[in-house]
Formats: structure tokens, sequence, C-alpha cells
């Protein structure tokens, strides 16, 4: 039942309402992988914005093998773009820490690079930052929280995988950046290989309630109660009134 045109008109009035609000005449800057999430996104902004008022920026670690599809979808859509390898400053970081990292602290650490990367562009082209989560991420906490959980907007944060892809191809993009196999582009591994099912399962039992795989269904509860706090504001201290 999902209406992907309708989706589409509205997000993109949802975007300049967002930017007549909250930074008239700003960009919008948005971190490229060469997935789906980053594609749609940007196409969204350029289609809401007009592609001059989009900058892309493309942030390698070192060599990225599938870079030449963040340089196809700015090319598509002929935004202005940067290349910053990050792989100097996610070294520097690493090595000057004097104990030896986690795994998952050594994973997640250029993604919140990249996100420090993102504001300090944004901020010196008068910019807000696009956050380029969907809603099959967010809804397991695939994420890294102040990495690429962060942003200033969210266009897709309530869309699922399935239905973002539609999007996408509504928006004319290549189908080899819709259709391409998410890969986390920090460990090596695709999405599903890291999470244990796939999307499609995933997005059924978010929009549905079902699915078939009482395993799977188990790990998905225990992602999405285990990651609830991403989504949350942080919690504060309110003193009490004297």
């Amino acid at each position: 039942m999902f209406d992907a045109e309708k989706t589409r008109q509205e997000c993109v009035q949802w975007i300049r309402d967002f930017f007549e609000e909250n930074g008239k005449g700003c960009n919008a800057v948005i971190g490229i992988s060469g997935g789906k999430d980053s594609s749609i996104v940007a196409a969204l902004c350029v289609e809401a914005l007009g592609k001059d008022r989009v900058i892309g920026v493309l942030m390698p670690c070192g060599e990225q093998k599938d870079i030449d599809k963040a340089k196809l979808l700015v090319d598509t859509l002929q935004i202005r773009h940067y290349i910053v390898n990050i792989k100097d400053a996610v070294e520097g970081v690493t090595k000057n820490i004097p104990f030896p990292l986690k795994e998952q602290s050594v994973v997640n650490l250029p993604a919140r690079i990249r996100m420090a990367t993102l504001y300090a562009v944004s901020q010196s082209h008068n910019g807000r930052v696009a956050n380029t989560c969907n809603m099959s991420e967010d809804w397991v906490g695939y994420s890294t929280r102040y990495g690429d959980a962060a942003g200033d907007f969210s266009p897709c944060s309530h869309l699922t995988v399935q239905e973002i892809k539609q999007i996408g191809r509504l928006l004319g993009l290549p189908d080899e950046l819709v259709d391409k196999v998410p890969i986390d582009g920090l460990c090596g591994k695709t999405d599903e290989d890291n999470l244990g099912f796939t999307y499609a399962e995933l997005d059924r039992y978010i929009r549905e309630g079902v699915i078939d795989d009482p395993v799977k269904k188990e790990r998905i509860d225990t992602m999405h109660a285990r990651n609830l706090f991403k989504l949350q504001l942080m919690p504060s201290f309110v003193p009490s009134e004297a």
C-alpha cells in the first residue's frame, strides 16, 4: 500500500520547509558513500533545493574499492563535491590513544570522524548536515551513535529500505546505486551478513508484524530493545525545585 510518488513529493516539500525554517538559503551537506541511502537523500535534496545548494563529501579511509559508485552519484546529480581521505585522522587518533582499542571502537571511529568532517565542511559552507539513516537500520540500531546517526535533518528515518528503493527509482537514479548491495564500509561485510537477516525480512516485520523464522524474530526484537537509546535524546538531570 506504500505510495512512493506521494511520499517522494511530501519528503521534497518537507526538506524545503526545513530549510525555510532552519537555514533559509543554506546548503545541504551530505556524506556520499555510493550506497542507496546517501544517493537517495542527495537526490531528494537536489529536487528540493536545486543542485547548486547540495554539497557531497566523499570520505574514503585509505582506499575505498567502491568509491566509483560515489563518484557516479555526484556526476549524475551534477553536484559540487569534495573528497576528504580520513585515513590520517583515524590513524592519528588510534596511535595516540595509550591502549589497544576494542574491535567495536576501531569499527566506529571512522564513522565518527566522518561526521566531524561533515560538520567542518558544513560550517564552512553555510550548511546543514543530512542524516542518511533509514527506518530499517534505526530499528535494529545499525548505525554509529554520533557517527552516521547524527545530522541536522533526516529525510528517510521513517522509511524502510524497500520504500526508499522505490523512491530512488522514481528519482531516476541508476539501478546500480539503488540496488547496490549495502556494505557498512567499516568492516568489509555486507549489512545483511552483520545483521543475520535480510532487509526484506526486517521491513516486512516492521510494517506487517510478520516474520517466518522465530530465531530471526528474537534477534530483531533483542536488537531493537537494546538499541532504542540511540533514538532518544541524551538523558539529563533535572534538579528538584527548592
